[in-house]
């Protein structure tokens, strides 16, 4: 399997680091993205990823809750940044108008230049969006054509925003939201909808926990091995047998981010 998000930089991780991934290799994740979501981490996202080649790969971008800090020298950060083979993707980038903890118009005008950097590598998007749906769209069909592949990631969103998201061939990340009967509950109708060849899952470690999970870890930090319970989780969702949905996730991210075998 693949994990296409994993926030390992966090310091939650930095006493126990090599063993997680021994735990996720141990549990057949066998390739993992971390995310870079800022201009602090997605240089240590890089850094990561060079360390374990082949197994870690890295994401550089910055989230729309740090949207304030997107300046033209976080550009060029950002930029240099991409000129390494193990970043494979641009982004944790996007919208977020559920917490605005940057103000809405740096979170589109730090969103628009790194759709401008996707534009210019090639590279594929790893995006951001909760409660700004339609903003988000609108910006998304400015670059219409000169942007490739476009996943976002931990899908939370309703039927008529996953139906505008497959009509314009994006992707969709499944992560443990899935599992919380509270906020996740309509997501286990609408992965039936989502097209195998456009579906992938990750764990966005150390948040979000799937609640399903048994027995709980008593530090309650979310961790790369447990995607396979998200996998089972999708599979019962779709009625699906656990290694179709294994095989079928691992493919399409293979194929989205460029991985090799």
């Amino acid at each position: 399997m693949i994990d296409i998000g994993l926030n390992l930089t966090h310091d939650s991780f930095d006493h126990d680091r090599d063993a997680v991934l021994q735990r996720a290799r141990d549990a057949g994740v066998t390739q993992m993205i971390v995310t870079g979501a800022s201009r602090e981490h997605s240089p240590k996202a890089l850094e990561l990823a060079r360390a374990h080649p082949g197994v870690l790969y890295a994401t550089a971008g910055v989230h729309p809750h740090h949207a304030i800090e997107y300046t033209s020298e976080c550009d060029a950060e950002m930029r240099a940044l991409h000129t390494h083979p193990e970043v494979v993707a641009v982004g944790e980038c996007g919208l977020d108008y559920f917490r605005d903890f940057s103000p809405r118009p740096a979170q589109r005008r730090a969103f628009e230049m790194q759709l401008q950097i996707a534009i210019d590598t090639g590279k594929p998007l790893f995006l951001h969006q909760r409660d700004a749906h339609d903003d988000f769209v609108a910006i998304m069909k400015n670059v219409e054509g000169r942007i490739g592949r476009a996943v976002v990631h931990c899908f939370t969103a309703g039927k008529r925003e996953l139906f505008e998201c497959l009509d314009r061939d994006w992707y969709i990340g499944i992560t443990g939201w899935l599992c919380d009967e509270r906020r996740g509950a309509h997501l286990r109708e609408l992965v039936k909808n989502i097209p195998a060849n456009r579906l992938m899952i990750e764990t966005d470690s150390p948040y979000l926990l799937p609640r399903t999970l048994k027995p709980m870890p008593k530090d309650r930090r979310n961790e790369p091995m447990y995607l396979r319970h998200i996998a089972e989780e999708l599979a019962r969702d779709r009625d699906q047998s656990l290694e179709t949905v294994m095989a079928d996730t691992t493919a399409t991210a293979r194929e989205f981010f460029a991985l090799p075998q």
